[in-house]
């Protein structure tokens, strides 16, 4: 047999990639142009360098465009994949050297960083001279500001060492920004290969949740440590050992518990569902060990980051990380309470759309526990619902844990919650029973809502007066206001021209307390001195918040020029 008779091994014919693979590498790589433009012109003017950074970012995102439609291996796909996120790092980081002035909660973690090392009390101190220049207020109901620290202290610990780098807020950008970045990659690395390039575009792509690394929000601290969490959650405890594995992702819930209140919501919808896949496995005294050992963990480390404070500031510390919840801060946002902003005058029952969230939250939680087979899966959804109806309603609550529902998806599907354990008292044995207790669970939220939302605004208000600083500004505004409530209200005033609350107005004469069915002539000053009046056709709202009770009442009010 000649050497040309041997028969030749056959070759391997390499496994292309399944077409949703490129589509979603392709998605991933769209994503990184939104918003890019923007921070290249910015850059462009001053900072070339970045600029030219940014220009070879939209030619790596040209040239992953087309190999991800052109490619035949999985195996190249899955490396361009990872071109795709070092290329997201990049323009996430010339965001970041373009605008990193931060927010006002960057500054405010900041100045408590400084505080901490310098050994002063961090909690209930206020820092007047903060805010102001561009740093944005929160104005509350009681007619003043809330100039404090509220947050956990994970976000001032981290951002201690760093204060060397500068003033102003960038310490606390460089910890937010640099915890998005260290998430993402925690998330990309874990998820399954093809998935890959979904976290790379939930997490970096669309600008959004780099924008807030840049504004140094600590919620983006908490939502790194809660990715390697809930990345296959309903596994932790398989077999009753949370092992090494399920110790670090305890440790991790506890820190993120330790950087922001937004975990504080997610956690119980976390260990009800590991205790009933636990239960289903198990059985419930075992579940119960396993749920009580990863909750312990994760209440330990909690503990730890918070001691020293624990130890020096007790009364203000407590007060302090549950400030966002008893503050009193004005109504605002995107949810439900715009019924009362925009589209009514006002109400007299504002508390209950905060009663409305707390129920929602609590009945979801309650319904989840009852049919975690099916709402299993929605673990890393639900918590957020209950902010659609509360005071506070900002669409920031909803979408910067929305990288948590794309990993849940990913790896925590309906079959993970197949056995797990529902209670099913007999009460609730028939399919009516069930579906009239969901109904008895949810409807108490809604109808606190539609409560709070149907409230009347308890005092009328016209403009009597105007003394002008010049022809466009407005230096004194004399109104006349009726209590047409039954009891005394004490009004805090100001008047707006867009969707925010701007700063109050100084009453420079007028009663503190108006009385149930009194009228009373009130002579209000603008913060600035002056009033600058919009341009022509632009709404202005005049606005009366009270604390005891909660209510808001407004009124349009015409401020034309006189020239």
């Amino acid at each position: 047999m000649t050497p040309l008779e041997w028969p030749r091994p056959s070759q391997a014919v390499p496994e292309p990639p399944a077409q949703w693979h490129r589509v979603l590498t392709l998605l991933a790589d769209v994503s990184l142009f939104i918003g890019t433009r923007a921070i290249w012109t910015q850059a462009a003017s001053h900072r070339l360098v970045v600029a030219a950074a940014i220009s070879l970012c939209y030619a790596s995102v040209l040239v992953c465009g087309v190999l991800a439609l052109v490619v035949r291996r999985a195996r190249s796909l899955a490396l361009l994949d990872l071109c795709v996120l070092v290329t997201a790092v990049a323009l996430t980081l010339c965001g970041w050297a373009m605008n990193h002035g931060g927010s006002d909660e960057a500054v405010l973690t900041t100045q408590a960083a400084r505080e901490l090392v310098a050994g002063h009390p961090v909690y209930g101190q206020p820092w007047p001279w903060l805010f102001g220049h561009g740093v944005a207020l929160t104005p509350t109901v009681t007619g003043g500001y809330d100039l404090t620290y509220g947050y956990p202290p994970l976000a001032p610990l981290l951002t201690a060492p760093l204060l060397w780098l500068g003033h102003g807020a960038l310490p606390a950008t460089v910890v937010s920004t640099a915890a998005l970045l260290a998430g993402t990659v925690a998330l990309w690395r874990m998820l399954p290969t093809p998935w890959r390039s979904a976290a790379t575009m939930a997490c970096l792509g669309f600008g959004f949740l780099p924008s807030y690394g840049r504004l140094g929000y600590p919620a983006i601290v908490a939502l790194a440590l809660l990715m390697p969490v809930v990345v296959r959650w309903p596994r932790i405890g398989r077999g009753g050992r949370l092992g090494a594995g399920g110790l670090a992702r305890a440790a991790c819930l506890g820190a993120a518990c330790a950087a922001q209140q937004l975990p504080w919501f997610l956690a119980p919808f976390l260990l009800a569902g590991i205790y009933a896949v636990r239960r289903g496995e198990l059985g419930a005294r075992a579940a119960g060990l396993v749920v009580a050992r990863f909750a312990g963990a994760a209440g330990l480390v909690w503990l730890l980051v918070n001691t020293y404070f624990v130890v020096s500031e007790p009364g203000t510390w407590v007060r302090g990380i549950a400030l966002p919840l008893t503050q009193g801060a004005v109504i605002q946002g995107q949810g439900l309470v715009g019924i009362s902003l925009y589209l009514t005058d006002g109400s007299d029952r504002l508390d209950w759309y905060a009663h409305a969230s707390m129920l929602l939250a609590a009945g979801l939680l309650a319904l989840f526990v009852l049919c975690v087979r099916r709402l299993g899966t929605a673990a890393t959804v639900l918590p957020w619902c209950a902010f659609f109806l509360a005071t506070r309603s900002q669409d920031g609550y909803y979408l910067m844990m929305t990288p948590l529902w794309l990993a849940a998806a990913v790896t925590a599907p309906a079959s993970e919650f197949a056995t797990a354990w529902q209670p099913r008292p007999r009460v609730l044995s028939r399919r009516s029973a069930r579906i009239a207790a969901a109904a008895l669970l949810l409807t108490p939220a809604p109808a606190s809502a539609a409560w709070a939302a149907t409230g009347t605004p308890p005092l009328a208000m016209r403009v009597a007066s105007v003394r002008r600083a010049a022809p466009t500004a407005v230096a004194r505004l004399g109104i006349e206001v009726t209590n047409a409530g039954t009891v005394a209200l004490a009004p805090h005033f100001t008047l707006t021209t867009g969707q925010g609350m701007s700063q109050y107005w100084t009453v420079v004469r007028g009663p503190v307390v108006l009385p149930a069915r009194a009228s009373a002539r009130y002579e209000l000053r603008p913060p600035a001195g002056r009033f600058a009046l919009p341009r022509p056709g632009a709404r202005v709202r005049l606005r009366a918040f009270t604390a005891v009770p909660q209510t808001l009442s407004s009124a349009d009010v015409r401020l034309r020029s006189s020239g």
